[in-house]
């Protein structure tokens, strides 16, 4: 009788650290819920460089909440390219509509009204380089015909593949990229940002540990972490909350970055 308390008791305890921040975020107002995708905001954040006045390559990758209800648990992330002298930039990512899809796009464009923000950046040569390298990566994505919104593989587990492999990105994924976790069968492998190592069971059970993302906890495919740098704490649903900074929103606090 004991144990079994113990058990319901734990079971509960963690259940209720899995869930408060999601429950915050449904609650506030920092997550839209209950709109219409084909009316919601698509348009540019004024984020990425104008090609325009930019002649130089651009490698960025993007993140911003997932669309209604998704967005209380999880982001949506993508990579966006500019190779030099280009008047446009071509967009990789992942969706559940259409699975993995390139082609030209609006880099920062709003994610069906949730602000996108900037994870990962390189310019110039160096962002040549990766460019060459990630074009020819995205064919080789193992999981291209196969989406699983939880606990993988999605959108995040894309973004995650290949940043693993353009470690020069040190892409630092948001906490709540649902996702980024999922290494398939093989169970280890590099942390998202190539500057450490990571184990995950399936993408819902996992520890990781590197300079750029500090320590992270994977309980069925949500994070609670530590960072150093800058100084922090990840949580489900909420994300980063990072000491020392005033910020004027829960949005603003939260953001990834």
């Amino acid at each position: 009788m004991k144990s079994a308390l113990k058990w319901f008791a734990g079971t509960l305890l963690l259940l209720v650290l899995l869930l408060t921040g999601p429950a915050i975020m449904a609650l506030s107002d920092q997550v839209p819920l209950g709109g219409s995708w084909r009316h919601a905001d698509r348009s540019s954040a004024g984020l990425a460089p104008d090609p325009a006045m930019t002649p130089e390559a651009v490698v960025q990758v993007y993140g911003a909440r997932a669309f209604d209800w998704r967005g209380v648990f999880a982001a949506h992330t993508w990579i966006a390219l500019k190779p030099a002298g280009a008047d446009t930039y071509t967009l990789h990512q992942v969706t559940r509509w259409s699975g993995l899809r390139s082609g030209p796009g609006v880099p920062d464009a709003n994610w069906f009204g949730n602000t996108p923000y900037v994870l990962a950046e390189l310019r110039g040569p160096q962002a040549e380089q990766a460019i060459a390298r990630i074009e020819a990566l995205v064919p080789e994505y193992p999981w291209a015909d196969h989406y699983r919104a939880w606990p993988g593989p999605n959108s995040n587990t894309f973004t995650a593949w290949i940043t693993r492999q353009v470690p020069e990105l040190r892409a630092r994924l948001p906490a709540i990229a649902v996702g980024k976790d999922y290494l398939g069968p093989a169970g280890i492998g590099a942390a998202p940002s190539g500057t450490g190592l990571q184990l995950s069971l399936n993408g819902l059970l996992g520890v990781l540990a590197a300079p750029e993302e500090g320590i992270e906890v994977n309980l069925l495919g949500l994070v609670l972490g530590l960072e150093t740098r800058p100084p922090g704490i990840k949580l489900p649903g909420i994300g980063h909350v990072h000491f020392g900074r005033s910020a004027h929103s829960l949005r603003e606090a939260t953001a990834g970055e």
